[in-house]
């Protein structure tokens, strides 16, 4: 029967420990710093976009539109998009153009 000396048995088992430990090394996160902030970013523009944080807190109705009225407006909207109004006849729409006809004008002759 073979032995293996005493100096070899610790030498293949601190190779075991190696090969354990660099596995080990590759499932640590890489960014701990960075995961412990991690959604901070967001967390700060949510709360400075927010106008008045305690606005859940008011029971009080709103002010300036009734339910009714609200409803039928957002139904219009709605339905604008289901029915788009007719396109105008002749399919060209000049915006920002004064009625008379170019040709320049103004300024001298050049003397």
């Amino acid at each position: 029967m073979k032995t293996t000396p005493p100096g070899n048995i610790s030498g293949s088992f601190s190779c075991l420990l190696l090969a354990i430990a660099s596995l080990t090394a590759g499932c640590a996160p890489v960014t701990p710093r960075l995961d412990a902030r991690f959604g901070e970013a967001v967390g700060i523009a949510k709360a400075q976009q927010t106008i008045s944080p305690e606005a859940s807190l008011n029971t009080e109705p709103v002010k300036g539109i009734n339910g009714q009225a609200g409803d039928a407006i957002f139904d219009n909207y709605r339905d604008s998009f289901r029915n788009p109004p007719r396109p105008m006849s002749g399919g060209v729409l000049n915006v920002g153009k004064s009625g008379s006809s170019g040709g320049g004008g103004g300024g001298s002759g050049g003397n």
